[in-house]
């Protein structure tokens, strides 16, 4: 249950050799799913998606951390997005996987299951809705609004 996304190709779909993800008409995002609703993830952040395995917990460590994992000799931490959200927490499964961000440093994060790639335009992302004061929603890059459906864009 491993895959790994090369540079190469995480950049093909930018055709005037930028990275830059807002030079372009549309952004590919890797979506996944939480509790229940979709996320999306910009795949050009996204390193690989791999199974779940022996997480090594970090002690004083927020909640929503849950530890370090040694990824092909590195250690990363990981978080579950699950915690970090507040939402329900679940006991892992067959579905259950780490998906390895590049934010300048290597980081896993923890999700339901992975869905698909969707190229979504810029055109069909809407601003994060307001939703008073003591909601935090920096974390969102927008709404994605795709085939219908909705899906949450995050500022991994």
């Amino acid at each position: 249950m491993e895959a790994t996304l090369e540079k190469t190709d995480r950049t093909a779909a930018i055709s005037d050799g930028s990275t830059d993800p807002t030079s372009v008409p549309g952004t590919k995002y890797l979506t996944f799913v939480l509790a229940g609703e979709e996320y999306g993830v910009e795949i050009l952040k996204v390193r690989e998606i791999i199974g779940i395995m022996d997480i090594t917990k970090v002690p004083q460590t927020p909640d929503f951390v849950r530890g370090v994992v040694n990824l092909r000799g590195k250690v990363i931490p990981v978080l579950d997005l699950r915690a970090k959200f507040r939402l329900p927490i679940i006991q892992y499964n067959d579905q259950t996987c780490i998906i390895v961000v590049d934010i300048g440093v290597l980081m896993g994060v923890i999700v339901d299951t992975v869905q698909e790639v969707f190229d979504i335009q810029k055109e069909e992302i809407e601003d994060p809705p307001s939703l008073g004061a003591n909601v935090d929603t920096t974390y969102f890059l927008g709404m994605g609004n795709v085939d219908g459906s909705v899906k949450m864009l995050l500022d991994i």
